[in-house]
């Protein structure tokens, strides 16, 4: 019917899908444009050209107007949403100055001078310095501005993905509210640019006028232009309505809108989010992040390698299953739910933290991954099933840090992202809670979020609750094994939430060792 679909984009890490759904949160077409994550000239690097991504963008949406029942004069609107924290500088003719940062890139600028003044001495008080100078140190800005000075000379805009792809669509450099996710000046709990007097502009040194202006979700950004149409096949005029980073999407998609609603993401990055009206920081100095829901807050802890683990262990011990997933034409990550078949819950005793990439305050930078309790007993199964009980256990710890600082209790689960379609997963993921876990009835959890957010902006739907209602329905649901959940708690209880803190001494010992040649006097 005429006017009741939206056309969401999701710019993921790994591919541009462009999804096409109805007022019920059907999907009606699908396109998928796989692209290269990134390209890396240095050790640690990760970089892309812009055009990439908006190549993607034009090839899966010329791609969903071949499908057989897809009518242009159906959709009503479009919803944009991309992978964080990838930033692109643009030229006084907003064309992209050097490759896109994107957000794996694991560069740092170490030799910063300190924020100083005021705020450098109540930081020193409150015994944050070192916080703060990891933002800094993290700051894409701060290493272009530092080692590119001619290329920083050159920038008008300093964008994230969402912006320049927004700017390809309307015409404008423009972006939501729900896409400012990185170390940029943004005021969190404001959801604005920060103050003038605020610390960030001392710790990352952009110019206001550098930055885009922005729209809170289910706002209008502009319409499509007569260039993006013609490069796109998206109808000229149609609006593009603001919706948020990914993440924030696919917590709205997986219909987590109440606080006590945890959304899990197994995706690259693991996460848990919680959708708050009130600010809360789970992490001291650690902001939430904004939601899809304007106004709203997207509480978050993060495993920062989280299911790229399971990529991790395909590649370095999966060669059983990479063959016969060829042989079958399936992914191999299928058949690694038979591995959780073969080791029993509990892993004969093998623990896994994920630390694989180090965190920001909890764990801290200083923090390695760490398995435990080896013994001949144990396989390859067992690695694989420790690796899953380990991404849980970190992610039941961010359940209880989430609670403690809000004060409302987490009491059911949605799974979105790669482990969603794994029973295994899903299996384990509610033994170790110890509560319900139910996956979206679509995979496409973000793009949903995304078209929620659409519908909401252009009127075809009143208010959250409603698009929740009419388009996040539950799949799947999983419910917990008691005497698993017993066991689970006591493994997490008793060893999984011991091991960083007597490991941290053995992590700064260990950095010292390789960078100095010598352990502490």
């Amino acid at each position: 019917m005429a006017g009741e679909q939206i056309l969401a984009i999701d710019n993921g890490t790994q591919s541009v899908r462009a999804l096409i759904f109805d007022l019920r949160g059907n999907l009606i077409a699908k396109k998928r444009i796989p692209i290269q994550p990134y390209f890396s000239t240095q050790p640690g690097w990760a970089e892309q050209d812009p055009e990439v991504f908006w190549r993607g963008v034009c090839d899966a949406c010329q791609g969903l107007w071949q499908m057989e029942g897809v009518h242009k004069e159906a959709i009503a609107g479009v919803g944009l949403t991309t992978q964080r924290s990838t930033v692109i500088n643009l030229d006084a003719d907003h064309q992209p100055l050097r490759p896109a940062m994107v957000w794996l890139d694991q560069r740092r600028s170490e030799d910063l001078a300190p924020v100083g003044g005021l705020w450098g001495l109540l930081f020193k008080i409150a015994g944050m310095q070192a916080t703060v100078h990891y933002l800094q140190a993290e700051a894409e800005a701060n290493w272009i501005k530092t080692r590119q000075p001619e290329i920083w000379k050159q920038t008008d805009k300093f964008v994230f993905l969402s912006g320049y792809l927004t700017y390809k669509l309307v015409d404008k450099v423009i972006d939501s509210v729900g896409c400012q996710v990185g170390y940029i000046p943004f005021d969190y709990k404001k959801q604005d640019w920060a103050s003038p007097s605020d610390w960030k502009w001392d710790a990352v040194q952009l110019e206001r006028e550098m930055l885009p202006e922005l729209v809170s979700p289910t706002g209008l950004l502009g319409t499509i232009s007569k260039a993006a149409a013609e490069a796109t096949g998206i109808p000229e005029g149609l609006p593009l309505i603001a919706t948020a980073a990914d993440k924030a999407t696919e917590v709205i998609g997986a219909g987590c809108l109440d606080p006590h609603i945890g959304c899990l993401s197994y995706g690259t990055t693991a996460t848990i989010n919680t959708t708050h009206r009130k600010y809360v920081e789970v992490i001291p100095l650690i902001p939430p992040y904004p939601s899809a829901v304007p106004g709203a807050y997207s509480l978050e802890v993060q495993i920062y390698r989280g299911f790229w683990m399971v990529s991790w262990f395909k590649d370095e011990f999966g060669q059983v299953e990479k063959r016969k997933a060829e042989e079958l034409g399936i992914e191999a990550e299928v058949l690694f739910d038979e591995l959780l078949q073969i080791a029993p819950p509990g892993a004969d005793g093998l623990i896994l933290q994920p630390y694989w990439s180090p965190g920001l305050k909890i764990p801290g930078p200083e923090a390695k991954g760490a398995v435990i309790g080896f013994g001949d007993v144990h396989n390859r199964a067992h690695f694989y099933r420790a690796i899953i009980e380990g991404l849980a256990y970190a992610l039941r710890e961010g359940a209880d840090r989430t609670e403690k600082r809000s004060h409302i209790p987490i009491t059911s689960l949605r799974v979105a992202g790669g482990g969603s379609q794994s029973p295994g997963v899903m299996q384990s993921t509610a033994d170790i809670f110890g509560l319900p876990v139910s996956r979206p009835h679509v995979y496409e959890a973000s793009g949903l979020g995304a078209a929620m957010d659409v519908a909401v902006g252009l009127g075809l739907l009143p208010d959250f609750e409603t698009a929740v209602a009419e388009m996040a329905h539950i799949g799947d649901t999983f419910e917990p094994d008691r005497r698993r959940h017993v066991m689970y708690t006591e493994l997490y209880e008793r060893i999984y939430k011991r091991m960083y803190k007597q490991l941290k001494p053995l992590y700064y010992e260990i950095d010292e060792i390789l960078q100095h040649g010598q352990p502490h006097p």
